[in-house]
C-alpha cells in the first residue's frame, strides 16, 4: 500500500534578528500510512509542529522550507501553487491547534465557525454542512448536539471548545488530520473525556493523523508509531510499544525517565517537629471577586473556607480543575486580591490583607511566581536590570553590589553570568522561567507563591525546574506554595496537598497519606484521570471516572453545601446538596470535607491501591 505522506530529506531554515539562516529542520523522512496515527515527541525547539506545518506546505513567519520533498497523496506538496495549497488546507488536510480559545472568533456563533471551511471548500450545501456537523457533535459527545452550535466560543467549556474545534477540522472528510498538543492546556479531568472522543472518532472513521505532543502518555494511547525529534532531526523511530519498552536512543530515554518524576522533596522531619509558628498560615479565608455585600461576601465568590499552613522549608501543592480557585489564593496570600473574609498570618505575625498595607519587608517575605514568564517578563529590559529592580527595591543595593548579586542570582538558579546582557526573547522556555525564580529569589523571601510554573513546559525542561526548586529548599529554606493540575508535578515536589474543587478543600493531608488511599470522590477522581505511561490505559478506565470527567464543569454550591454533588457517584441528594459539608479527620491523617464517613466511602469502593 502506498504511504498518503511520504517525506524525505526535509529542511526548514529560520531566519535570526542579523538576517543569518539557521536550520531548525534537518534532513528529515517518514511515511505515513492510510489509517495510521503518528506521533511526533520532542521538547521545545525540536522541530514537532515545523514539520507537522510544513506537510500542509506551510512555514510560519522568519521560516522557509528550504529542501526536500513531501508527497501527499502521490501528489508533490512543494510543488503546488498558492491556490492548490489553499484548496489542500482545510479540506483535504485538517489542522486541530493546541489552543481552541484562540482559534474561534468569539461574534461569531459556533456552528457557522465549524462549517465555515466547508462551504469555503464548496463540498456540501450549508443544510448538508449542518447536517453533518450536528452529526459530528453527537459523535464527539458535546452536550445538547442539536442546540450547542448556537452558542458562542465563551459559553461552553474549554473542553467542550476542543472537540468543537476537532468538528471544525473533520467536516469536509480530510484524509489526514494534524493534532497539535490539542489537550496540553485542558485539565485532566477534561483531558481524559477529549481523548477518549478523539481516540473514538479515530478508530471509527480510519482518520489517518499525525499527533504532535510532548506528553508519552497522551500519545501512548492514540499512536501507532512514534517519531522523536531533537534539534530539528529525527533521534528514533519505532512502533509504540517499542518506544515505552524498549527505547534504543539516548535522547528517548530521558524523555521516558522525565515523564515519571522522581520525588525531590528535602528532608522535613526536624522542620515539622519545631514548635516555631508556620511560615504562612491562612485561616477561614473566603475571597472573590465584585462588590461585597454587607454579610461580607463577594458578588463571585471563588474561595469558601480554605485553611493552610506551610512550615519553613516544605511545600504544600494546591491542585484542581481549571477554576477552583488555585490562582486566587495565591493572589489572596500575595496581597493582590484582599480576602473578604479571614486571616492570614506571617511567621505567626497577623498581615494586612492587601497589598497596599503591608509594609515593604512584609512585601518582600511573600513572592509570587506567575506561570507564563513570557508575560511575566519585562522584554525591553535586559536581565540584569530585571533582577536588578528587586534588589535596589528591597535591599538598596547598586552599582557593583548589585552586579555581583544579579550574577550570583544567576549562578543560583544554573545560569551563565553572561545571561545578564540578554533580553528575555533571546532565551528559552526554561531559561526565562529560571529568571522568574531568580527574580522571586532576589527578594530573599520565606514563602514562594509558585503558580503553574511548570505547566507550559516541557518534560526535560520541567524536570530540570524541579531539581531547581528541591535544590533551592534544601540551601535556603525556603517554603512553597505550588499550585498545579499536574498531578505527577504535585508528586514530585510536595510533601503536603490540598485538592480544591469550586472553591472547597475537599481533601488535605501528607502526599503519602493521599496515597494510600484517596477516599474523597474527588480526589479519586483527579488521581484515575491522569494517563499512565502504558498502552490500553485509556480504554480500560472505569466506567464511574469516564461519568465524573463528562459531568461537567465545577458549580460553586449553595451556602456550605458540596459543590461536588452534581458530579459524585456516591452523593446522598438531600443532603449533600443541603446541608453544610462537614470536615471530617481520617485514620489516615488526612482531613475531608464529605457527609460520607471513612468507613462508608470505604465500603462503596474507594480504591486503596490507587497510586498518588
Amino acid at each position: 500500500m502506498a504511504p498518503l505522506v511520504k517525506v524525505e530529506g526535509l529542511r526548514v531554515t529560520a531566519r535570526d534578528e542579523r538576517w543569518r539562516d539557521n536550520v531548525i529542520v534537518q534532513d528529515v523522512s517518514f511515511e505515513v500510512q492510510p489509517g495510521e496515527v503518528v506521533a511526533l515527541i520532542g521538547e521545545s525547539g525540536s522541530g514537532k509542529t515545523t514539520i507537522a506545518l510544513s506537510l500542509m506546505g506551510y512555514a510560519r513567519s522568519g521560516a522557509r522550507i528550504a529542501g526536500g520533498s513531501i508527497l501527499f497523496d502521490g501528489r508533490n506538496v512543494l510543488g503546488m501553487t498558492q491556490r492548490e495549497l489553499s484548496s489542500l488546507r482545510g479540506s483535504k488536510i485538517a489542522y486541530v491547534p493546541q489552543s481552541a480559545a484562540a482559534s474561534f472568533n468569539p461574534a461569531r456563533p459556533l456552528l457557522k465557525q465549524v462549517i465555515e471551511s466547508a462551504q469555503l471548500h464548496r463540498v456540501m450545501s450549508q443544510a448538508d454542512a449542518e447536517a453533518k456537523a450536528v452529526s459530528l457533535f453527537h459523535e464527539l459527545v458535546l452536550p445538547d448536539p442539536q442546540r450547542v452550535g448556537e452558542r458562542f466560543p465563551h459559553q461552553v467549556s474549554g473542553g467542550q471548545l476542543q472537540r468543537l474545534l476537532a468538528a471544525m477540522a473533520l467536516v469536509t472528510d480530510p484524509k489526514l488530520v494534524i493534532f497539535d498538543e490539542p489537550t496540553t492546556a485542558l485539565d485532566v479531568t477534561t483531558q481524559i473525556e477529549v481523548l477518549r472522543v478523539f481516540k473514538k472518532a479515530i478508530r471509527e472513521r480510519g482518520t489517518t493523523a499525525v499527533y504532535v505532543s510532548h506528553d508519552l502518555a497522551v500519545v501512548a494511547q492514540l499512536a501507532n508509531r512514534i517519531i522523536v525529534l531533537r534539534d530539528g532531526a529525527i533521534r528514533e523511530v519505532d512502533t509504540t510499544a517499542r518506544i515505552l519498552t524498549e527505547p534504543k536512543n539516548e535522547y528517548t530515554k530521558s524523555l521516558l525517565a522525565a515523564a515519571e518524576p522522581l520525588v525531590r522533596t528535602a528532608t522535613i522531619d526536624a522542620l515539622q517537629a519545631t514548635s516555631a509558628p508556620p511560615v504562612i498560615e491562612v485561616k477561614s479565608v473566603l475571597a472573590g471577586y465584585g462588590v461585597v455585600n454587607r454579610e461580607g461576601i463577594p458578588a463571585m465568590p471563588v474561595l469558601r473556607d480554605v485553611s493552610l499552613t506551610i512550615k519553613s522549608g516544605t511545600t504544600l501543592g494546591v491542585i484542581g480543575e481549571s477554576g477552583c480557585g488555585k490562582s486566587t489564593l495565591a493572589r489572596v496570600i500575595a496581597g493582590l486580591l484582599p480576602a473578604a473574609r479571614g486571616e492570614i498570618m506571617l511567621n505567626g505575625v497577623k498581615l494586612p490583607l492587601s497589598a497596599a498595607e503591608r509594609t515593604r519587608d512584609q512585601l518582600r517575605r511573600v513572592q509570587i511566581v506567575f506561570q507564563t514568564a513570557d508575560t511575566a517578563l519585562n522584554p525591553a529590559r535586559p536581565i540584569r536590570r530585571i533582577l536588578g529592580r528587586p534588589l535596589e527595591f528591597y535591599h538598596g543595593l547598586s552599582g557593583d553590589k548589585q552586579r555581583r548579586r544579579v550574577a550570583e542570582l544567576l549562578d543560583m538558579v544554573r545560569l551563565p553570568a553572561k545571561m545578564a546582557d540578554r533580553y528575555p526573547n533571546e532565551l528559552s522556555g526554561g531559561q526565562k522561567q529560571r529568571v522568574n525564580l531568580a527574580r522571586a529569589l532576589a527578594a530573599e523571601p520565606a514563602l514562594m507563591l509558585c503558580d503553574e510554573v511548570t505547566s507550559a513546559l516541557d518534560t526535560v525542561v520541567v524536570a530540570a525546574i524541579l531539581d531547581l526548586l528541591a535544590e533551592l529548599q534544601r540551601e535556603l529554606g525556603v517554603a512553597y506554595l505550588f499550585i498545579s493540575h499536574d498531578l505527577s508535578t504535585i508528586k514530585a515536589v510536595c510533601d503536603e496537598v490540598m485538592i480544591l474543587y469550586a472553591g472547597q478543600m475537599m481533601e488535605h493531608g501528607s502526599r503519602s497519606a493521599l496515597r494510600q488511599r484517596p477516599l474523597h470522590p474527588y480526589s479519586n477522581l483527579l488521581i484515575s484521570s491522569v494517563p499512565e505511561l502504558r498502552q490500553g490505559w485509556l480504554d480500560g478506565i472505569n466506567e464511574t471516572v469516564l461519568k465524573e470527567a463528562s459531568a461537567g464543569v465545577a458549580r460553586p454550591a449553595r451556602g456550605e453545601a458540596c459543590s461536588f454533588f452534581e458530579r459524585c457517584s456516591v452523593r446522598i441528594p438531600g443532603r449533600c446538596d443541603v446541608e453544610p459539608t462537614p470536615l471530617r479527620q481520617l485514620s489516615k491523617g488526612a482531613r475531608i470535607r464529605c457527609q460520607r464517613t471513612e468507613k462508608e466511602l470505604i465500603e462503596l469502593g474507594a480504591p486503596s491501591g490507587c497510586q498518588y
